[in-house]
């Protein structure tokens, strides 16, 4: 597994203000949407291409587009729904799958409650969005799933990540083809499960705390 951890002054501006208590949510939703369409950039960096021969209004040339499967993006309900616009803004022509999952807070352990996407993702590049990686155990649970169906490069974007996180993940998905990109890798998991300083519940802060 790798981790790519995005050292930019924007994104360090942007993440600042997401951490703020004083971040109201319609202020919080556009700047993660920011923040992600920065990572985005970095994640797509190995995206696949193949090349083609185009004419411009002055003479022939060689190009590149995107391959096929095209790219599939899948948001981690409900969090992930807040980062899915800031991924798509770059990668317009992916298709969009979506992944229920809950996390239990007793155990701490993810539950799968729906998914729609593909049952076949053989070949595919696969993005798969949740703003936290805290304990990693829904970021595993999910790439486990992805990777079951034959995905062969799966990308996780986070906004933050914990130090226990992205060692579980390293220890689950060892050998496995997965990258994670993020924005910071804060200090330590409080007793929780939250990641300290983080930002709070990414969820709650998106879309208020109804329901």
């Amino acid at each position: 597994m790798r981790i790519h951890v995005v050292d930019h002054p924007l994104v360090a501006h942007k993440l600042t203000t997401l951490r703020d208590e004083r971040t109201d949510s319609p202020t919080f939703r556009r700047l993660a949407d920011e923040l992600v369409t920065l990572l985005a950039y970095e994640a797509t960096r190995d995206v696949r291409t193949e090349q083609v021969d185009i004419s411009t209004p002055v003479a022939g040339t060689t190009g590149v587009r995107l391959s096929h499967p095209r790219p599939l993006v899948v948001p981690i309900l409900r969090a992930g729904l807040g980062m899915l616009e800031g991924l798509v803004r770059l990668l317009p022509t992916a298709e969009v799958g979506f992944l229920g999952m809950i996390r239990d807070e007793e155990t701490l352990e993810a539950k799968t409650y729906a998914t729609r996407m593909p049952e076949d993702l053989s070949g595919r590049q696969v993005y798969v969005l949740d703003p936290m990686l805290a304990t990693g155990g829904t970021l595993i649970a999910a790439i486990d799933l992805l990777i079951e169906r034959g995905a062969d490069d799966v990308t996780a974007v986070v906004l933050l990540a914990s130090p226990e996180g992205v060692e579980a993940m390293e220890l689950a998905l060892a050998g496995k083809p997965v990258t994670v990109v993020t924005a910071a890798v804060d200090d330590h998991l409080n007793e929780q499960g939250y990641i300290v300083p983080g930002l709070g519940d990414a969820g709650d802060r998106l879309y208020g705390t109804a329901g």
